[in-house]
């Protein structure tokens, strides 16, 4: 709970102190309070990183009103260009993303998306969104894309926001990603008339409900990530398909 009134800004990740910043806040959401592990995680030093941090750039969100760790946000995205020169983007380890890639639109990957606990459910992450939209215009950005999560990796307990998901908000067969086996999970879990659409929207988290109001869809089926602990699904968003007033949404910023 804040006892202040936050004074937001945001910018693009300059130095390597800027960097182990956002892991640092990355290290305590994702694996400190969602339970997450992976190769590259330094508990030694409370880092989370991976070896796609280099051709990421970060885009920070700072509290200027805060007094320690002012920066309470991050967003990490990758243009195709920087994939192309890593070899690979980050979805590619769990989506089959060929069809994507095949639309010959400018792509530009999001992920590692996370913000401090006490600013959640307020204005911050629509801060990040303006960010985020302004960082796709200067670039001529065409498709976003990326994994968000679930937590946890009990299927059952996810049954309903999955299922409308698929059967609500699956992507054009034409840009359609697939879960790559052995850890994909069919979405289809309950049928449409089982489902409880405000029970299902209140168990997503913030950022699927954002790109879902925005006119993004997912891919087919979800992964389990059993690193992480999360149930994670493919969303993605075409902004040429946005209609006038989600595109300004997504201009300003205005996502809650």
């Amino acid at each position: 709970m804040l006892h202040h009134t936050p004074k937001f800004r945001t910018k693009i990740a300059e130095n390597t102190d800027e960097l182990i910043a956002a892991q640092k806040l990355r290290y305590r959401i994702f694996v400190q309070e969602l339970g997450g592990e992976g190769d590259m995680v330094d508990h030694e030093l409370g880092l989370e990183r991976d070896g796609f941090d280099p051709y990421f750039d970060h885009i920070l969100l700072f509290d200027d009103a805060r007094k320690s760790n002012p920066i309470i946000g991050v967003y990490r995205v990758m243009t195709c260009e920087k994939a192309n020169e890593f070899g690979e983007f980050y979805s590619d380890k769990e989506y089959d993303l060929t069809l994507l890639r095949r639309s010959g639109k400018k792509l530009l990957e999001l992920g590692r998306s996370c913000l401090d606990r006490d600013y959640r459910g307020g204005t911050a992450l629509a801060y990040l969104w303006q960010a985020v939209a302004n960082y796709t215009l200067e670039r001529k950005i065409e498709i976003l894309f990326g994994v968000a999560s679930f937590h946890g990796t009990v299927v059952s307990e996810l049954a309903e926001p999955l299922s409308l998901l698929h059967h609500q908000y699956l992507v054009d067969e034409k840009l359609r990603p697939v879960a790559k086996k052995p850890f994909n999970q069919k979405m289809d879990i309950l049928e449409p008339d089982m489902i409880n659409r405000k029970s299902a929207v209140l168990k997503m988290p913030a950022l699927i409900k954002s790109y879902i109001r925005l006119g993004g869809k997912v891919g087919l089926d979800a992964f389990i990530d059993h690193k992480f602990n999360t149930t994670d699904v493919c969303l993605i968003m075409d902004i040429s398909s946005m209609n006038d007033k989600r595109k300004s949404f997504f201009v300003k910023g205005e996502v809650s």
